[in-house]
Formats: structure tokens, sequence, C-alpha cells
């Protein structure tokens, strides 16, 4: 981040590896409204009793974070300047009680109302001639997370798209508030169960930098191990679900089969097939024994010899391209606009990865492309997952073939101070800040990719038709239980 006004506040001393520095008012709207200039991209924005926290993406690829005291309960709204921090503001709201003056939008975002007699939630209006409303859900077709749909059409044509979330709530935040870091590490890789190992190496790396503490190499590379099977394992069920959402239901029952082979695989070498409760603060909480190397390395073998045909079947068919190309186009300005990450941002032009543009170990010593479109539509963002796939099948190997002898954890001590971390999930970018004091979490934050995705949903299946989304919706699927907190 380059040098400018912001810099000039003092850091402060304990809050690693990125500066966090409390600014006043004036330096709060100037932050807002360098985010609406494009000079910043919005990281996350979260609250706590009496302060605000902004963090920033600087051209540079460089992170901070400004905190702002709310000693009345309220601040500058950013999404007056910067509509992207609309549903963080609304948020802070139910969580916290803080206000955002001059907000756009003031309405409940995670709190359904709790009253006896709550005040029925007003959807946007929309006007014209021959309009309907369609209502979809929160409760929907099939084991799948809640969430209200509310669609305004002409017709078959959708002309407004608006979503109502936080179903899901957790109160992960607030379960984490005083407790040990084991436990809160335990919460983090459940924030959204398909992104654990995503969440607990983001929550294990704050800590981690909190406290100052170095762990093994090879736990290090162990994690992104266990990260890309992570990856493969979703892109290829979601390649399939596409598929599946198009009527296609053969590239659903193939796609299928080889995720279930990484997630036996899983099982095998780490105990969960979804890798749960693996990554900890301190490293990670099972090692790979030797003898099981060859299950990695036949699993990708395997996959190697049936993912191109699966492509080529994708690619070949073309009532499948039909439904495909051309739909839920997302505009690449707006993506970047939002800060979009993983495939529904590189789909659309905006090249942000975080393994690679803040490089953190080992992706800093393993050679791996990040694959950009600039369609913007489900097609694109079926094959940055084909492309994706292709990687994380080289960096397995890789990390296999050099994968560190050693201890695979390191003793935490009692130590204090504040940490943020920034880590590439299979949907982006996974955000962690914790503030730990005597050994303990004293606060917690996690920003899923999601909460920057969901928004741009509506704006990619405005024009299309009512039966498409489904179809958009998965190729953008964005987490539920993740956003919700």
């Amino acid at each position: 981040m380059s040098q400018n006004a912001f810099d000039q506040w003092a850091p402060i001393a304990s809050h690693r590896p990125w500066p966090r520095r409390v600014v006043d008012n004036e330096m709060w709207l100037q932050l807002a409204e360098r985010l609406a200039a494009g000079e910043f991209t919005l990281l996350g924005l979260w609250g706590e009793p009496g302060a605000v926290h902004l963090a920033l993406l600087g051209g540079s690829s460089a992170v901070a974070i400004a905190s702002l005291a709310c000693p009345d309960n309220a601040f500058f709204s950013i999404a007056a300047h910067h509509p992207p921090a609309s549903r963080f503001e609304r948020a802070i709201q139910d969580l916290h009680g803080l206000r955002a003056i001059g907000a756009p939008d003031a309405r409940p975002w995670l709190d359904h109302g709790r009253s006896d007699t709550p005040a029925p939630y007003r959807f946007l209006p929309c006007e014209g001639e021959g309009l309907h409303q369609i209502p979809v859900g929160p409760v929907h077709a099939g084991v799948i997370e809640p969430g209200h749909f509310r669609f305004t059409a002409s017709g078959e044509t959708v002309v407004r798209l608006e979503e109502r979330l936080g179903y899901v709530h957790k109160g992960i935040e607030k379960l984490m508030q005083g407790a040990p870091l084991a436990r809160a590490a335990a919460l983090a890789g459940r924030a959204s169960g398909d992104s654990t190992v995503a969440f607990a190496l983001a929550f294990a790396r704050a800590v981690e930098a909190a406290l100052g503490l170095e762990i093994p190499q090879r736990a290090i590379w162990l994690r992104a191990l266990m990260a890309e099977l992570e990856r493969l394992a979703n892109h290829l069920g979601d390649i399939g679900a596409i598929c599946n959402d198009a009527a296609f239901a053969l590239m659903l029952a193939h796609c299928s089969a080889l995720r279930e082979q990484v997630l036996r695989a899983c099982a095998a070498c780490f105990g969960h097939r979804l890798t749960m409760d693996a990554v900890l603060p301190g490293g990670v909480a099972v090692d790979l024994d030797d003898g099981k190397k060859p299950i990695l390395r036949e699993l990708v073998a395997r996959v190697r010899a049936g993912f191109p045909r699966l492509v080529r079947l994708y690619d070949d068919s073309a009532s499948l391209q039909d439904r495909t190309v051309g739909a839920g186009k997302l505009d690449p300005a707006l993506a970047r606009r939002f800060g979009a990450g993983g495939f529904v941002g590189r789909a659309s032009g905006r090249a942000f990865d975080a393994r690679r543009d803040l490089a953190y170990p080992p992706y800093d010593q393993l050679a791996f492309e990040v694959p950009v479109f600039s369609e913007g539509d489900v097609n694109a963002r079926v094959w940055v997952r084909i492309k994706e796939v292709e990687q994380s099948l080289s960096l397995i190997e890789q990390i296999l073939a050099r994968l560190p002898t050693g201890e695979a954890s390191a003793a935490l001590g009692e130590g204090a101070g504040e940490g943020l971390a920034l880590v590439e999930g299979f949907r982006g970018d996974i955000l962690a800040w914790v503030r730990i004091a005597n050994g303990a979490v004293e606060r917690c934050h996690l920003r899923d990719p999601s909460w920057l995705q969901w928004p741009l949903l509506e704006a990619a299946i405005e024009g299309n038709i009512v039966a498409d989304f489904p179809l958009c919706n998965k190729s953008f699927n964005c987490s539920y239980a993740g956003h919700d907190l």
C-alpha cells in the first residue's frame, strides 16, 4: 500500500503481519472515498463492542486494517460511498448494535426478528407494467441450506433478484469469545463444512501471526496438501452439479465418482473424508504416513486418466453448451468493484489469488498458474474450475515429491497479540482476524468469500429466464453457512 495519509497513523504494535491503525472519522471517510475510486479493494468490514474494523487490499497486494472507535455506537457508513460494504454494515448493526450513519440500507441482515411481533421484512420495490413476484425458499427442494430468493419477473425474464440470508446464523463469533485456541479452531473449521481446511488454515495462520509463532516446515506443506485435496474435491463436485442443473446428469455421475475417490483418499490418509480438525494452530493434528503416499499418487493418476474425457464430454455436448454459454454473465467491472475472489472473479477477469498474490508458504515455492477468463458466464466459471482441477493435481504431485521430514506441530505457549490471515479456499480468499489474550480468543472474525459473491449473483441473473436460476446459482455456489456466521 503506497505512502499516504493513512500510513502516517501509528500502527498497533501487537498486530501482525500487516498493520492495524486506529483512525479518526476524517481518515475513515477518506478511506471510503478511496475505496469508491477503486484505489483499494474491500477485504472485510466487521465490528466489536465500541469499534469497527476495515480491511483493505492495496494495488501493491499489501493489506492494511483501519479501526474506528464508536463511543456513540455509530460510525460513518462505508456503503454510502462503496456499495459492497452494505451487507457488512447491516450485519454489524445486528451483531453489535453499531449504526452506520448515512447507510443506504438499514434493514436487518442476520437478525430475522426474535420478538413476538417482528416487523415484516421489506423487500426493495420494483415497478413496471406486467411484473410479478416469485418467492423461493428459505426451504428448498433437496438437502441444501436455507436462503430466500425474491424474484421480480416480466413473463419468464428476471427483472430483479433480491436475496435474504442469515437463516443459518450460528453465532460463531460469540462462541469463539473466551474459547481456548483448540476449541476456537474446531469452530473455525465448521464455519462452512465444505471449506473446513481453508477456514481452519486461515484461523491457524492468524493465531500464529498474533503469537509470532513459526511452525515446522512439514506442517506447512501438509496443510497445502490438504487444501489442494479439498479444492479438488469441491471443484469436481461443482462441475458435475452445474451440468446436472442443465439436465446433463451423466456429468454429475462421473464427476461424483471422481470426487468420491478424493474423499476416500482423504479418509484413508488423514482420518476424515473432509479432513476436518486436521489443521490446528501450531501445525497439523494428523501426519501423513509415508506408506500412504501411494494412495494419493494413485488418486492423482486416476483423476488424470478420467478427467480429460469428462472435459471433452462437456465441451462437445451442444445441448449443454447451449445452456452454459452466455448464461449468468457477470460484468468484469462489477467483479473488480466487489473484489470477487475465486472462480467468480477469475471467470470475469479478476486475477487475484491469495496463494500467489500474497504468497504464503509453501505456495511461494510451488509452480502453478491462475486461470483467468473474461466472458463472465456460467461456461467461464466451469472452465476456471476445470483448469484449477488440473493445477491442483500438479500441486499435489509437487507437494508429495518435496514433502519435508520432521515434526508436524509446535507448542503454542501462552502469548497474546492480534493477527490477520488471508488464505485461498476453493471459493476464493478467506479472511481470519483474531485477538488473543491469556492463551484464549478474545475476539475473532471470519469472512467467507461468499460475502462479496452473493450480491453479484443478483446482478448476474438479471435478464436471464427464471428457469436458468438454478444453473446460475450453482455456478456461483456461494456458501450459506460461511456467510451467515
